[in-house]
């Protein structure tokens, strides 16, 4: 079988020959070219076609993050990211996640072996995650092609094949009854005979004040009332730029009512009626206890997902959001930074001993477990602990959710978003069997690597598989 063909992008000769020896120990991958900078990258390419590309985040002329965006506006190519651990190196490569990069590793240290050989094992996972969810969703869509054909459902060649919307997109259609011209005319002539007969009829006099003679002046109203209804009409004649014709006039009881409602209205003014505040972002309002929490587990295209998920929960959702995205130290807290930028909800990063509050997102930080305590006073709080990873990883989506079971007074709010592995489903499985039934998937249409949600249907504990679009108004709906 012939080997994935790979473009190594990075501005150091010496990071590419290591990254270069790093994927071609494995027989499946060959690096058939490599890019120092990313106009250079861009233009290989275009030229290649590579299956699957490497491509550093700092570079010079142009950096990883805008030569990303370019190749994903040409075709779909797969593309890990390396990155270093300084801020804005950190900061871009989360950037990218969210233009469509499928993962990133960090930057191996050139001082150490060790280091070096473990961040190999981490690039060829990735990508050969990558090669083989390529591989997957081209046989998902084979197999769904050759499934409507089985059925029939294949549209003829001259006829163009027309996706159906999402149910929330889709109108119903608009009936319209059109009524023949001879109904209407007849209409018609009947309202204007009316109109017509109604206008011949004599006036009758309201209020005469002499035998013989009709009197439609209203009474002229006393002084002061006359100034208020002066005022009034000033303010309303400001406020509607819309002129009254002169000839018209108000009858008595009509403007009587005018001077009333701008006379209230001006009074209000006067007062400055202050409206109530929309609650501010960062919890405010939001304090004390609360009886739900939400739970959320992700990993590869997961920064990417949260995005789309948090930007669509509201401040006011009466639930905390504890959130493990398998990522190493100190990028989650870049992570953090940057969701909360887009969310309502106010993101942290999970700090030891932090009491949860209503309203507020924490991220487990990366190189810690994170789960919920209960104080002796009953404020849930962050516990982090160093213990061994859990399916290979530290966060555990496995271990936070775990740490849930002991709370059953709690309406406990699970979602599995995109990612690589099983983590999450187990626990998941083992919550649901205590009772917990508000759980959530993203299905394998929107999935960047269907892996961790799989599972959880697989075990059967998921009752909500949505695409990732539809998650946050469904979630919002179950937990207010």
């Amino acid at each position: 079988m012939a080997a994935y063909q790979v473009l190594v992008v990075d501005d150091s000769a010496f990071m590419r020959k290591i990254v270069t020896d790093l994927i071609q120990a494995d027989p499946e991958f060959k690096v058939t070219a490599t890019a120092s900078n990313g106009r250079e990258a861009i233009q290989r390419s275009l030229e290649l076609k590579p299956d699957i590309i490497t491509m550093d985040v700092e570079m010079p002329e142009m950096n990883g993050l805008d030569a990303l965006k370019s190749i994903m506006k040409e075709s779909f190519v797969p593309v890990i990211m390396l990155s270093g651990i300084n801020e804005q190196g950190m900061k871009e490569t989360i950037m990218a996640l969210e233009a469509g990069a499928f993962d990133f590793i960090r930057k191996p240290s050139i001082s150490h072996d060790q280091d070096i050989a473990q961040v190999g094992k981490a690039l060829v996972e990735r990508m050969r995650a990558a090669m083989n969810e390529i591989k997957r969703k081209a046989d998902r869509e084979l197999s769904m092609k050759n499934r409507d054909m089985l059925r029939g459902a294949v549209a003829p060649p001259t006829q163009p094949v027309q996706k159906e919307l999402p149910a929330r997109d889709r109108a119903e259609p608009v009936k319209k009854t059109i009524e023949p011209v001879e109904t209407i005319q007849r209409s018609l002539r009947e309202r204007t005979e009316a109109f017509q007969a109604k206008a011949k009829k004599p006036i009758e006099p309201l209020s005469p004040s002499k035998p013989g003679r009709v009197e439609n002046k209203p009474e002229p109203l006393p002084k002061a009332e006359r100034n208020l209804g002066t005022k009034a009409e000033k303010a309303v004649r400001s406020a509607n730029p819309v002129q009254t014709p002169k000839e018209v006039r108000l009858p008595n009881a009509a403007r009587v009512a005018a001077d009333q409602i701008a006379a209230t209205s001006a009074s209000a003014k006067a007062k400055d009626v202050i409206k109530p505040n929309p609650v501010p972002k960062g919890g405010g309002g939001l304090e004390g206890p609360f009886n739900k929490l939400v739970a959320i587990g992700c990993s590869t295209g997961g920064p990417r997902a949260l995005k789309t998920l948090l930007e669509q929960l509201p401040a006011d959702l009466p639930a905390p959001v504890i959130i493990v995205q398998h990522m190493p130290p100190n990028f989650t807290r870049s992570l953090a930074q940057r969701l909360n930028t887009f969310s309502p909800l106010h993101v942290v990063e999970a700090e030891e001993g932090m009491v949860l509050k209503k309203g507020t997102a924490y991220i487990a930080p990366g190189g810690f477990h994170v789960k919920v305590n209960k104080t002796a006073d009953g404020k849930f709080i962050v516990k982090l602990t160093e213990d061994q990873p859990v399916n290979g990883h530290r966060p555990s989506v496995d271990t936070m959710f775990e740490s849930l079971l002991p709370f059953t007074s709690l309406q406990r709010h699970l979602v599995l978003l995109t990612g690589m592995g099983s983590d999450g489903a187990r626990m998941m499985k083992r919550l649901y069997e205590a009772g917990v039934t508000s759980t959530f998937a993203e299905n394998e249409e929107t999935c960047v690597v269907y892996g961790m949600p799989r599972s959880a249907v697989e075990l059967q504990c998921v009752r909500h598989l949505l695409p990732l679009q539809e998650i946050a108004s469904k979630l919002v709906q179950a937990v207010k």
